[in-house]
């Protein structure tokens, strides 16, 4: 794996000296404020330095030396720090805080030297309510304790003590809190209450103690076992601990980096992942400074510069190197700190890159989810498929960052694999219909929409293919339709085409394949798709156009006549020019008809009649044939129960056939009940079904008219010798429906009592029936009778004690009441019956 350059590298000075001046002017600490840096030497001078403006490897860009302080003989600069607030280098040497002008170096009369300070830090952050103050922490030489000073222009001043029990040997502070390394442990104290809090232990004879300001109340300590502890202001850590070396000189914090200097290295780590990023060459050096941008690292006699390289470049290559779930943890891990103005967007692209690993290596869940997320446009995907190139707007451009994929040619793997380049096909499919119809897909759901049909042709998918072309859809037409006449696919182009609202073309289309021209096995029932569709088309023209080649085909089960009867209510086709057209078409003309009587109620005498002479002639074009029973079913059940026909003229149809039954009913109808029978009879022979038309004539009717038909029946038998025994049968079938009295006198002498005996038992039951039913009646009767008496005497009996023992006073006549009778006033009072006047 590559290692990507987190930090470039610069030599911005080498100090110039005697050899025998080497050692006493060596570098001890650094300053930097901006380009101005500033070195504190072994021989107690400071040198100020200015930086290029540029520090990118620029030969003629070189740094310039500013003034040099000598402060003394002998004794180096053990500390140097800034205040650009006021203009002030403040300066650690011989055990004292000097202050000097930043960019004179000349001593500034009005603060005094502070003596025994053996360490000193500044707080960065102003005190609240003091914006021309600083804070400055010092630790005494001789005593055990912190000072807390207040630094200002021309004054300083300690303004608190915080005692330890030992000695620091480094410190860093933040804001008001402030970390102490003391001999054997670390410390945290907090300046504004004085209060302190031990932390854990160190070695300090097997390591170096490094305390460092991490920012927002963090800090980074040196700790047991070699690790890097990071420690909130609250005590607690909220990072992972980094394992770095155990010669570790100083660590600084350039984030979302952590910088370690060892002698001859420096390392650098992510504070994301606590991984080693970038390791670098530096021989011999002593200390490094962090900068706004980076850090400086000295050695003797050298000072490198060491610049965080761009985070998006750094992004960038580990994108390139397919390292896109490094690249996401390293930005979601700046955007929480250093937000960058293009994070979204770059979070996106670097999502989708990261689906661009995935897809590559056929990982096609993982792909989709990711091209999801990062909100993909869906072109980038169907830019890398070469049949689907074409569905693209001319123009288009990639913008996703460059991720070393786009050399790869799927058209390759459709040569060498098709197995796995079918995958690669199922997957497009599966995304673009996922974000199809979403946000991510509006702004080219054309091209989504025609890549999905090729893409359905091309697998051969016919079910997905009509769902997206027999619903609302944006496929271009110049593209969509050659693709569906080059794969024969004619069907669905039918349905594009009455997708793109031309129905007129797309059953032009559909005729073709039921006409054979075209070649389209994807529909099975192209006819009832057709008729489907003109069943529900508001074109009239349209309807009428194709209206006779639909029925002209097809008059059977699926008839072409649902164009008119499966239409919406309230998109119904004039009923007469309906039926002038299917005249020539007998069995859609029927079933027309019967579409209008039976579902649309009409009470239409024309309709009625026409539809019997329909049946009439169906009937009678199908006795040729073994099973007339539903026709003629349905035709007498049509004369029985339509009350709209025209009797006359359907019977002058019937007439002349053999439809006997039909003659009956009709003549029923016609009030012809004895000459209907004579039908039945004579001509039809079928006694069951004479008996049968009596009782269906009877109904609605009182028991009386029944009883007549039947004996009008039996005298018709009785007419006949040949039909003996049908009247047997009649008499002893239905006892309780003939009169015996009547019945005997029309009997021949020669029947015998065996003969009719089971008629005689079931009409002697019957009579003897009635008569104690007769019987019961009347005493129920007399029994109620006798209630209602024994209610109104005893009523009687109440009312007239109640009258003659309380004595009522009538109000109008001023006397009592005392016979029983009463009446009552219009307010509700009692009052004799003569005192109601007349009525």
């Amino acid at each position: 794996m590559d290692i990507i350059v987190s930090f470039t590298q610069t030599h911005v000075y080498e100090k110039q000296a005697a050899p025998k001046e080497k050692d006493k002017s060596s570098i001890q600490c650094i300053e930097c404020y901006e380009r101005n840096v500033y070195i504190g030497t072994k021989d107690a001078a400071v040198q100020h330095l200015i930086l290029p403006s540029s520090t990118n490897g620029d030969s003629s860009l070189r740094t310039r030396e500013g003034r040099a302080r000598k402060l003394g003989l002998s004794n180096q600069v053990a500390q140097l720090r800034a205040v650009p607030l006021f203009n002030h280098l403040l300066v650690l040497w011989d055990r004292s805080v000097t202050v000097l002008n930043m960019f004179s170096l000349e001593p500034v009369p009005a603060l005094k030297k502070i003596q025994h300070v053996s360490l000193f830090e500044v707080c960065d952050s102003f005190l609240a309510g003091q914006t021309e103050c600083v804070r400055m922490v010092t630790s005494s030489s001789r005593r055990k304790v912190i000072r807390i000073h207040v630094v200002g222009v021309d004054r300083w001043e300690v303004v608190k003590e915080v005692p330890l029990l030992q000695d620091p040997v480094a410190l860093a502070v933040d804001g008001v809190s402030l970390c102490v390394a003391t001999s054997d442990r670390y410390l945290l104290c907090d300046l504004q209450s004085g209060s302190s809090e031990e932390l854990f232990p160190h070695d300090h004879s097997r390591q170096h103690v490094v305390v460092t300001s991490v920012g927002l109340g963090e800090f980074l300590l040196n700790g047991p076992g070699s690790l890097g502890m990071f420690v909130m202001k609250t005590g607690i850590c909220q990072r992972p601990p980094l394992q770095w070396p155990q010669e570790v000189l100083a660590a600084g914090v350039c984030f979302p980096y952590i910088l370690t200097l060892q002698p001859q290295v420096l390392s650098v780590y992510s504070m994301v992942d606590q991984q080693r990023k970038q390791t670098v060459s530096l021989s011999g050096a002593k200390g490094l400074l962090s900068t706004s941008d980076g850090v400086l690292v000295f050695t003797e006699r050298d000072i490198f510069s060491l610049r965080l390289a761009p985070l998006e470049e750094q992004i960038q290559a580990l994108v390139r190197q397919e390292r896109v779930e490094e690249a996401l943890l390293l930005l979601d891990g700046v955007q929480g700190r250093e937000p960058l103005d293009s994070y979204k967007e770059l979070h996106k692209a670097i999502t989708c890159l990261a689906g661009f690993v995935h897809f590559y290596q056929q990982g096609f869940s993982e792909a989709r989810d990711l091209f999801i997320k990062g909100e993909l446009d869906p072109r980038e995907i169907i830019r890398l498929y070469p049949d689907a190139r074409p569905c693209l707007a001319e123009g288009f451009q990639s913008r996703l960052l460059d991720q070393g994929n786009k050399g790869r040619d799927l058209q390759v793997l459709w040569q060498e694999d098709r197995n796995t380049f079918h995958h690669y096909l199922a997957f497009l499919g599966e995304f673009l219909r996922a974000v199809r119809g979403t946000e991510q897909s509006l702004h080219c759901i054309k091209e989504v929409d025609c890549a999905l049909l090729r893409l359905y042709v091309e697998l051969g998918d016919t079910e997905s293919l009509q769902q997206l072309v027999a619903c609302p859809n944006e496929c271009r037409l110049d593209y969509c339709v050659p693709v569906l006449q080059q794969h024969n696919r004619f069907f669905a182009l039918g349905s594009l085409y009455q997708s793109h609202g031309n129905p007129v073309e797309a059953i032009q289309t559909w005729m073709k394949i039921a006409d054979g021209v075209h070649q389209d096995s994807s529909c099975s029932d192209v006819y009832g798709h057709i008729v489907w569709t003109l069943s529900q088309l508001r074109d009239k023209d349209a309807v009428w156009k194709f209206a006779d080649w639909t029925l002209h085909r097809n008059q059977e089960v699926k008839t072409g006549v649902q164009i008119f009867t499966s239409r919406q209510p309230d998109d119904r086709v004039e009923t007469q020019d309906v039926l002038a057209l299917l005249e020539k078409y007998p069995l859609a003309s029927l079933l027309y008809l019967e579409f209008l009587i039976h579902d649309l109620n009409s009470e239409e005498e024309r309709h009625h009649s026409r539809l019997a002479l329909a049946y009439v002639t169906h009937a009678l074009q199908e006795q040729e044939e073994t099973d007339l029973r539903k026709t003629r079913g349905k035709l007498q059940q049509q004369l029985w129960e339509s009350r709209f026909y025209d009797v006359s003229t359907v019977y002058g149809r019937v007439k002349p056939t053999t439809l006997h039954t039909e003659k009956a009913i009709l003549l029923c109808r016609a009030g012809e009940h004895t000459q209907a029978l004579q039908v039945l009879v004579h001509l039809e022979r079928d006694p069951r079904a004479a008996e049968v038309f009596c009782c269906r004539a009877a109904q609605g009717r009182d028991s009386q008219f029944r009883q007549t038909l039947l004996l009008t029946l039996l005298q018709i038998y009785l007419s006949s010798e040949d039909l003996a025994s049908a009247a047997a049968d009649l008499l002893n079938n239905n006892p309780r429906s003939f009169v015996a009295e009547k019945v005997i006198q029309l009997l021949p002498d020669s029947w015998s009592v065996q003969l009719l005996s089971q008629f005689l038992i079931g009409s002697l039951r019957e009579t003897l029936h009635q008569r104690r039913m007769a019987r019961l009646q009347k005493a129920l009767s007399q029994a109620e009778l006798m209630r209602h008496k024994v209610i109104w005497v005893s009523l009687t009996t109440y009312f007239t004690f109640l009258f003659r023992s309380s004595k009522l006073y009538v109000r109008s006549c001023f006397c009592f009441l005392n016979p029983p009778e009463f009446a009552l006033s219009q307010h509700g009072e009692l009052m004799h019956t003569s005192c109601t006047g007349p009525s």
